[in-house]
């Protein structure tokens, strides 16, 4: 089985957006009614989704999607407290609909109403609602709801450790990812997304998260930033800060992904990082979705990089099938109740 651990719903029915489009202008205009939740019909979303992201997972020989909300659409930073829960809402039950009408081809990973300086009790009654009632095995978890700014404490900070214990009660993973950026310094997904993901791996590194949740599992996704190309670096800022080798303090608990868009690049995260830590994904459609003419396939395809690789079928499998079922606890219970 090949499983894709991040895929976004990056093409939705008008009235979704309408709706999104409802919020903001009442957020210029208070006076305005707050906007009910969107309604859409099987129909129309099974026709998007048949089109887009199942007819290129049929193509290019993927089974199943770990599937979630649009990540620069998140808006962390965007509205009050009522906007945010109001459009996590509308965005996960959307996925759960998705999952529901497609449930060989995908399962659902949910946003959360993050705040900057907001306490975390809406993302972890949103998060449970999605798990008990949707069924979905994991969430994405925002570790700048700024927007680009940085207003949020470290992610080894106290601050988080509500959600931590959640996510561990719950058994499923986080995915830490940052939404749209309203920094112009930041362009959101060749500098703001990057940029995140190698940040929140400095964190891990500089502080004992794990010691504290030694069962946490956290992925970064974009093939981990810039962790990989600059391995020997962090190894050796290890050394200097005195922390334990990074082995041992950050990859028993962190997990990078594939969504990296060259031979390359992939050639050299297989090169520096365990296959035990690596992830099979792909991020279509999303961030780069054209051809690459050096190639003349999608930049995106990144199944057909991984084909590629001088390592084993052990490996493959792994990163295609049994690290995201491993990750995933509940992806892996429910795969064998249907004896998959």
């Amino acid at each position: 089985m090949i499983i894709d651990c991040h895929g976004h719903q990056t093409l939705v029915p008008k009235a979704h957006t309408d709706f999104r489009d409802a919020q903001k202008a009442r957020l210029k205009t208070p006076a305005l009614p707050r906007p009910p939740l969107p309604g859409m019909s099987d129909d129309e979303i099974a026709e998007i989704i048949e089109k887009n992201q199942l007819r290129l997972i049929r193509e290019r020989g993927g089974d199943l999607t770990i599937f979630s909300p649009r990540a620069s659409a998140m808006e962390p930073h965007i509205g009050d407290e009522e906007t945010a829960r109001d459009w996590s809402r509308a965005c996960n039950d959307l996925i759960g609909k998705v999952t529901e009408l497609f449930p060989d081809n995908f399962v659902g990973v949910c946003m959360l109403p993050q705040r900057p300086s907001a306490p975390l009790d809406a993302s972890i009654e949103e998060l449970t609602r999605c798990v008990e009632e949707l069924g979905f095995i994991g969430c994405n978890l925002n570790p700048d709801p700024s927007g680009g700014h940085w207003t949020a404490p470290p992610l080894t900070d106290r601050y988080w450790y509500p959600i931590y214990e959640k996510l561990v009660e719950l058994e499923i993973p986080a995915t830490i990812h940052v939404s749209g950026s309203c920094n112009p310094a930041f362009h959101a997904t060749g500098s703001y997304y990057l940029a995140a993901d190698t940040n929140a791996f400095m964190q891990f590194l500089q502080g004992d998260l794990f010691k504290d949740f030694p069962d946490l599992k956290l992925i970064i996704p974009h093939g981990g930033g810039a962790i990989p190309y600059h391995w020997g670096r962090f190894r050796g800022l290890a050394d200097m800060l005195k922390r334990p080798p990074l082995g041992e303090h950050v990859m028993k608990n962190v997990y990078f992904d594939t969504c990296v868009y060259h031979q390359a690049g992939i050639d050299l995260l297989f090169r520096v990082i365990d296959a035990d830590n690596i992830l099979f994904g792909s991020e279509m459609i999303g961030a780069v979705r054209g051809v690459d003419p050096e190639t003349g396939h999608y930049f995106d395809d990144t199944k057909r990089y991984i084909d590629a690789l001088p390592i084993s079928a052990t490996d493959k499998a792994k990163v295609f099938e049994g690290n995201a079922r491993r990750v995933y606890p509940r992806l892996d219970h429910a795969l064998k109740a249907k004896g998959k």
